[in-house]
């Protein structure tokens, strides 16, 4: 009996000291991150993509991490003639900016050329830096820079993490822009493969992007994980319209509003909203379209075509106006175009469930946004092309306000136990260490065979 309970002491104390262990690595793994990050967006250019990063690594330097970004001057969204530091320091985050030239930045061949210039000038950054990290992070802005982990990878087994933000080249496919037979793709789809095989860790921003991904490269379902974009409940607070100077400024207080901002793009469903608001022309209802983008000058002309009067062009916003502009409504509009299911989501959603305010999603009938939204309950989702639904919703919204604040409110409700930068930024987190532990077991396991 003594020896029984000998034995299950001894067992219950190695259990003990192996959790300690265990915790006491996992402590010392996250305090020694040093982490490369190397997107073409950042602050103070107003593209989604750098604003979510710059939130990431300030969440992240916050839980103990060394952040170091490599970017390139401002030029997507921005207007200022005047460049940005070219190195930045706060705490635990270092930012250096390329002294790439932005070409064309309205053009699909001059933003090409700016990624490739970009992407050679991150080669460069790699090849002087990598000493100083031990998990680089590299996003799909622009398309091709995932690469870059890949080489940095064979060249001096630096551990990398890939954040797909859009899915080339089937992007580039559904729009049309190549066949699916062409040789680029064939080419672009086994770099892919190579660059997913040889990740530490990939992220993707929906369910729906998981199966995309898989499709192509079934051997990383271990590693690929589902990580949403995300919205600052505290930075993005509920305004009163009466009590918005941005609502007052435009006009937008006596009318029931319906917002659109962030990108016009080629993956947006921009067309059903103009035929909504074709239908409530003569009610007092006014659409907001605040941003840029391939289709923003389409709409306009559209627009001046029709002779409509229910329409409000504004360019990108600062970032300390985003709580204003973004309040600014009754009802936040959120769209995908149907051929582009998947490979793409719309990070403008996450800041308006922020807003408070119910949120109208056009999208395909088998859209995680569509579960996510019923989820929530904030408000409803409708089919490409039915603009006559979504103006029937904008009309009961506009008739019933308390039902249009019940939404609001359980749209930000559901923000709160989902996506806040510390939600997510955990996420992220347990991404990176398990990179940087599985980096180092393979090490070790290497060394023992020889």
């Amino acid at each position: 009996m003594r020896l029984n309970e000998w034995m299950n002491q001894k067992f219950l104390q190695s259990i003990s000291t192996r959790l300690e262990e265990e915790s006491d690595n996992s402590l010392k793994v996250q305090q020694s991150i040093k982490l490369s990050v190397v997107t073409q967006y950042f602050p103070p250019d107003y593209a989604a993509t750098g604003q979510l990063i710059e939130e990431l690594v300030k969440q992240l330097g916050q839980q103990g991490v060394d952040v170091e970004v490599f970017t390139s001057q401002p030029g997507y969204a921005f207007n200022s003639a005047a460049a940005a530091p070219s190195v930045e320091k706060l705490e635990r985050l270092r930012v250096q900016r390329s002294r790439t030239a932005q070409l064309w930045p309205g053009r699909i061949r001059g933003k090409a050329i700016n990624g490739v210039l970009y992407t050679l000038r991150a080669l460069l950054y790699m090849l002087r830096a990598w000493r100083r990290n031990n998990v680089m992070l590299v996003t799909t802005a622009p398309p091709f820079l995932p690469l870059l982990g890949y080489l940095g990878y064979l060249l001096f087994r630096l551990p990398y993490v890939c954040i797909i933000y859009d899915l080339y080249p089937d992007i580039a496919i559904a729009l049309g822009v190549v066949s699916k037979s062409h040789w680029l793709v064939r080419m672009w789809r086994k770099i892919n493969q190579q660059v997913w095989l040889n990740a530490k860790g990939i992220i993707v921003l929906s369910p729906a992007m998981k199966q995309r991904v898989l499709v192509h490269c079934p051997q990383i379902s271990d590693k690929i994980s589902v990580i949403h974009s995300w919205a600052n409940p505290d930075l993005i607070v509920p305004i009163a319209k009466q009590e918005n100077w941005f609502a007052w400024k435009h006009n937008l207080v006596q009318k029931f509003t319906v917002l659109y901002s962030g990108n016009m793009g080629r993956c947006h469903d921009i067309e059903t909203m103009l035929e909504a608001a074709k239908e409530l022309q003569d009610e007092p209802i006014q659409f907001v379209c605040i941003g840029g983008g391939a289709k923003r000058e389409e709409l306009i002309k559209e627009v001046n075509r029709l002779g409509l009067r229910n329409f409000t062009f504004l360019p990108y916003q600062d970032k300390q106006v985003l709580p204003y502009s973004l309040t600014a409504c009754d009802l936040s509009f959120v769209s995908v175009d149907e051929t582009t299911e998947g490979l793409v989501v719309p990070s403008k959603l996450y800041s308006a469930l922020a807003t408070g305010r119910p949120i109208a999603v056009i999208c395909s009938p088998y859209s995680y946004l569509r579960q996510l939204i019923a989820e929530a309950n904030c408000g409803a989702t409708f089919d490409n092309g039915d603009g006559h639904g979504l103006a029937q919703f904008i009309r009961l919204l506009s008739r019933d306000p308390q039902l249009g604040e019940r939404m609001g409110k359980a749209g930000r409700q559901y923000l709160r136990s989902h996506f806040t930068p510390k939600l997510i930024s955990q996420q992220y987190l347990d991404v990176l260490q398990q990179a940087i532990a599985s980096d180092e077991v393979i090490s070790v396991s290497q060394m023992q065979t020889k």
